[in-house]
């Protein structure tokens, strides 16, 4: 399975993915974030889904972008392109997957900033090619196992949170992934996108880089449960303690 996720805030841009494919009894490290390039401007493109679906639409965008001629000045025009080409592996690849039992099921996020956006931007694009972009009351995408890092950027991400601490949370995210399920796991690529400097850094992390922070978050989250005002619930645990030594 997969865990990537997108963050868009007033500072720039985060994205985060893990590297780990499970095939059969097989676990194999991938990356899932691409960097492509157009006019000397670097894009990212992070994907869930089949891996030969992936790179044969990436290797097509790439195409367009390097032709002659092709200009584009807005993020939008690469997100609808990479949908165009989406849709074409679909027409080339659906029914022979189909008949191998497997479903045309590729979601992509491209994020980056283009000489005519005015701030960085960040768009998801769905299997049938369509896509939306990012918002400030919708600050965020997830791909692939997206239940369990949903709760702690609902709660705590705004379109103003600093981008250091977006960058926490993307990590957090991935870690309540991990902690629940075994697919899901690192060494971890993450991607910053200043707007300031319009520069795009890359890191790979792998689990001893992390595991301090694992650590304090883990101690962060023990000593909040041990804090945590049980006064509303004193009537029940006394009831059921009487009822115990009964």
């Amino acid at each position: 399975m997969t865990f990537c996720v997108g963050i868009k805030v007033e500072q720039g841009l985060v994205a985060l993915a893990d590297t780990q494919i499970v095939k059969g009894g097989e676990r194999l490290s991938k990356g899932k974030l691409a960097l492509v390039e157009h006019r000397a401007q670097r894009l990212f493109i992070m994907t869930s889904g089949l891996r030969s679906l992936r790179d044969k639409t990436v290797i097509y965008l790439e195409e367009k972008l390097a032709e002659e001629g092709m200009n584009f000045n807005r993020l939008y025009q690469v997100a609808r392109t990479f949908g165009e080409q989406l849709r074409r592996v679909r027409q080339e690849d659906e029914a022979p997957l189909a008949q191998g039992g497997l479903s045309f099921n590729l979601h992509a996020i491209i994020g980056g900033q283009l000489d005519g956006d005015s701030r960085p931007t960040l768009f998801y694009v769905y299997p049938e090619g369509n896509w939306i972009e990012a918002t400030a009351d919708s600050p965020y995408f997830i791909l692939g196992r997206t239940l369990y890092g949903r709760p702690i950027l609902d709660r705590l991400l705004t379109a103003d949170t600093p981008l250091s601490q977006a960058l926490a949370l993307a990590y957090l995210a991935f870690d309540a992934t991990r902690t629940s399920v075994v697919d899901v796991a690192f060494p971890i690529d993450v991607i910053i996108f200043d707007p300031v400097t319009h520069s795009l850094s890359q890191q790979r992390f792998d689990a001893p880089a992390l595991a301090f922070a694992a650590a304090w978050w883990d101690h962060c989250l023990r000593s909040a449960l041990g804090e945590f005002p049980m006064d509303w619930a004193e009537s029940l645990l006394l009831n059921g303690s009487l009822t115990k030594s009964e």
